[in-house]
């Protein structure tokens, strides 16, 4: 594993220090926005310059026009997303009219694809900045040539992936965290961009993620989510032998009383060892979100997946053996290129036999440069349309099923949030991620809580602190 030298976090470090200093030479303290789109991924590394940002003297601020820094941490998965973040970015050709000084970011997983970068630098002139999400660890040196920049956009120069510690960071919150284990993917899946921008699978040293993990249970975090494109492939690239089961019960040795949250998990990399771990953990959260994507072999083999519709089946059940009131979750995709009404029945009896507490549904997504970008696409927009509205469909009955067996019951609960709501003014989740609208006092906020579970809707539960 190719971990960046200390050195060069120091170098990193000391221009933090630099502009901060320029900075604290201004009439007022300058400020900076992050717009932050798609994966909990981006989530975590929109945190890391949130710090940076921090330490070289900017102020957070909510108002694009206030802004003297502005980062778009942008997401390249899906179509719609991708026009989200244009129109955004257009948007801002106003605000740097109004702030002639102005930085403006475009960064995230759309700045490693070259048809945007050349899209951004032709048509959205307003922009600064163009860096990747291996370049993250760069910031600070890349923002100090933009501001000193005589015009023109700067695309950052792209280097190896690497592994980057050390690096200050500002949280969303104080009760739940991201964690991320390793960063980039292997797998290759026909219809993912990801492996192309966030480079090969690498993972962190598990001394840096268990400190980073004490360090964040002592701080109080009662939720931590560890992040990876594949966590079940935690260990690659580590001269140390340790697995992500090995890690998870790693995690739980740590005194406190907190939960082990991961995402997101493959499907073919899943194993029983994993499903051991997680039944054996008592702080690991009983829920995975295991996407099948298609119930179709003969699709799963064009998405380049690595298992079938029986292997599927046969992680679920052995998932339930061994945790029987574990929360499944999961993503499917509806009308990927080439997919008949024989593939689509596929998928609607898969859902059945899994019976997914929920479900993230998506109409395919053509990706540029992927491999299914280059397959035959024979159904018809309608047609999809359709078969997502019968998905959808069906998956709701089966989620109403499932929340109205919590009716009556009384669950343990972290208390994450107080809401403006008059009847339920707390926010909760279960041990397997349930949403619980609750009845309580704003004290429980960021305690675990018992509550009585009064009734559901299709999406979450409403309950009763006791």
């Amino acid at each position: 594993m190719a971990e960046v030298p200390a050195t060069e976090i120091k170098r990193q470090k000391d221009i933090m220090r630099l502009i901060s200093e320029t900075n604290s030479t201004k009439p007022t303290q300058p400020f900076a926005y992050i717009d932050t789109y798609g994966c909990q991924q981006n989530e975590s590394d929109s945190e890391k310059m949130r710090g940076m940002l921090a330490e070289m003297g900017y102020g957070a601020t909510g108002d694009e026009f206030a802004a003297d820094v502005i980062v778009i941490n942008t997401c390249a998965i899906r179509e719609n997303a991708e026009n989200r973040v244009y129109g955004n970015v257009g948007a801002l050709v106003h605000t740097k009219k109004a702030k002639q000084s102005q930085i403006i970011v475009f960064c995230g997983c759309m700045a490693g694809i070259p048809e945007n970068v050349a899209k951004i630098k032709h048509s959205y002139k307003q922009v600064d900045l163009i860096f990747t999400p291996n370049e993250l660890w760069r910031f600070p040196e890349m923002l100090q040539t933009a501001i000193f920049s005589k015009g023109g956009t700067i695309h950052a120069e792209t280097t190896a992936a690497t592994i980057a510690e050390g690096l200050p960071l500002i949280r969303a919150g104080s009760i739940k965290a991201w964690l991320p284990v390793m960063y980039g993917c292997d797998n290759y899946c026909s219809y993912c961009v990801v492996p192309y921008v966030r480079g090969p699978e690498r993972s962190r040293r598990q001394e840096a993620i268990l400190d980073e993990a004490r360090n964040l249970v002592a701080g109080g975090y009662k939720d931590i989510t560890l992040l990876g494109q594949n966590v079940n492939s935690y260990g690659a690239g580590l001269d140390e032998q340790i697995s992500f089961p090995g890690l998870i019960r790693r995690l739980n040795e740590i005194e406190g009383e907190f939960l082990i949250r991961f995402m997101t998990s493959h499907p073919k990399d899943a194993s029983t060892e994993l499903f051991h771990a997680m039944a054996e953990s008592e702080k690991a959260a009983k829920h995975i979100h295991l996407p099948f994507q298609s119930g179709s072999d003969r699709i799963l083999e064009l998405m380049n997946r690595g298992y079938t519709y029986a292997d599927y089946l046969d992680k679920i059940d052995a998932a339930r053996r061994l945790m029987p009131d574990i929360v499944i979750t999961s993503d499917v995709i509806v009308g990927f290129p080439g997919e008949t009404c024989d593939d689509f029945e596929d998928t609607m009896r898969l859902i059945e036999a899994a019976q997914f507490d929920a479900m993230f549904t998506f109409i395919y997504s053509k990706r540029p440069g992927t491999v299914a970008a280059l397959l035959e696409d024979t159904v018809t927009r309608d047609e999809k349309q359709v078969r997502f509205d019968r998905l959808i469909k069906l998956q709701n009955l089966i989620s109403d099923d499932k929340h109205n067996r919590y009716v009556g019951r009384t669950v343990k609960v972290l208390v994450d949030e107080a809401t403006d709501d008059a009847e339920y003014p707390l926010r909760a989740r279960t041990n397997g991620g349930r949403l619980v609208h609750m009845r309580g006092g704003a004290g429980l906020v960021g305690n675990f809580a018992y509550a009585k579970i009064t009734g559901c809707n299709t999406w979450s539960l409403f309950g009763e602190a006791l």
